[in-house]
């Protein structure tokens, strides 16, 4: 008898190796990252002033990143669900915006101050985005659409119908105002330095976003239904021969994309912005296509998708912070390319992502 691990096992143990081997150079390119940043500061600028924009990165600063990271590693973790079971949810974006605008229109016609008319807001607008990522899934596995047109057909009908519907209730593509969730206090714990108030003084979304990162790679790592989902994207006739049904497992790892990303867009109002703005591209504003990136650039890992996500948002949080500092003597549009350049410095350090080897192709019991 072979003492060898099974294939399953060995792609597993591959694709984290490949995962863990990308940390050295994402740490690489992001001290080259800050060294350029570094050195423009110092050549450009005098030491009073080199201090203030140092000064940026305090507490606040990483809170923020945070709070910008919701939308995105939520979207981030859901498409890897749907993606390594073989189905390609580039409508990411389109579940971030119909759930950010639900959980604001329920909110608003609930009264919109009570804490509890918040939370049933979010539920609403994870309920809309999951009921949205079902009739994806229905016209992608059942009548075999193209799963990259049916995709784009999901992120126009958020982007379509959220500002129209806007319009309809407030008049205007912008929301009214609503209350946000009450941030979560742990005595003791909160005065801790530097890590008490990040992790234990939070926004209860912030919280959910840690947990779920470390869920999802619990459950894709160590449970028989991350297997199963592996299985479903990579060699899905040998998931059928083994008696599990593909579809349904398609399905609901499609279903936990809309749910992952209605937390993300319904927690980016209720959890920080306490409206929706749908001008031009909306709120989300691309946010879902980043999410993409973020989990091929994680390797379908939950923690590297995480870390991703975290990154462009504090790269986002960095360029909003530079626009508020007088003195930069350079142009807001300059400084709004800071987030872009950065990620494709630290990219080119990144290498390969190996996609599931059946991702997009319709599948039907009894194919060899």
């Amino acid at each position: 008898m072979s003492d060898a691990p099974p294939d399953g096992a060995l792609t597993r143990m591959a694709r984290w190796a490949a995962t863990v081997g990308r940390i050295p150079r994402l740490v690489f390119g992001s001290l080259l990252v800050a060294a350029i940043f570094g050195a423009v500061i110092n050549l450009t600028m005098p030491g009073s002033r080199a201090s203030t924009v140092v000064g940026i990165f305090d507490t606040s600063f990483v809170e923020s990143t945070l709070r910008i990271a919701v939308p995105i590693v939520f979207a981030g973790l859901g498409g890897i669900f749907a993606e390594k079971s073989g189905v390609i949810n580039i409508g990411l974006e389109g579940l971030l915006i119909i759930s950010a605008f639900t959980a604001v229109a329920v909110t608003h016609l609930l009264g919109g101050d009570a804490q509890s008319t918040v939370w049933i807001g979010l539920f609403a607008g994870v309920l809309a985005s999951t009921l949205l990522a079902l009739v994806f899934a229905v016209l992608v596995i059942e009548f075999k659409a193209d799963q990259i047109i049916a995709g784009l057909a999901v992120w126009l009908v958020g982007l379509g119908l959220a500002p129209f519907l806007s319009i309809v209730i407030w008049g205007n593509v912008n929301s009214a105002s609503i209350a946000t969730l009450n941030t979560v206090t742990v005595p003791g714990l909160a005065e801790i330095p530097v890590v008490g108030p990040i992790l234990f003084d939070a926004s209860p979304i912030v919280i959910l976003m840690l947990v779920t990162i470390l869920v999802s790679w619990f459950v894709l790592n160590r449970t028989s239904f991350g297997r199963w989902i592996e299985a479903s994207g990579e060699n899905p006739s040998s998931l059928d021969t083994a008696g599990i049904d593909v579809h349904r497992v398609r399905y609901i790892g499609v279903v936990l994309s809309g749910v992952l990303s209605g937390l993300g867009g319904a927690g980016l109002v209720v959890g920080r912005t306490g409206r929706f703005i749908g001008g031009g591209q909306t709120m989300i504003n691309g946010d879902g296509f980043i999410a993409i990136t973020t989990y091929l650039f994680g390797n379908y890992n939950p923690i590297g998708t995480a870390a991703a996500g975290i990154l462009f948002a504090g790269l986002e949080a960095l360029q909003i912070r530079l626009q508020q500092i007088p003195f930069i003597p350079a142009p807001t549009e300059l400084i709004r390319l800071v987030p872009y350049v950065a990620v494709i410095i630290v990219l080119a350090f990144v290498g390969y992502t190996r996609i599931p080897s059946e991702v997009g192709e319709h599948y039907e019991s009894g194919e060899e």
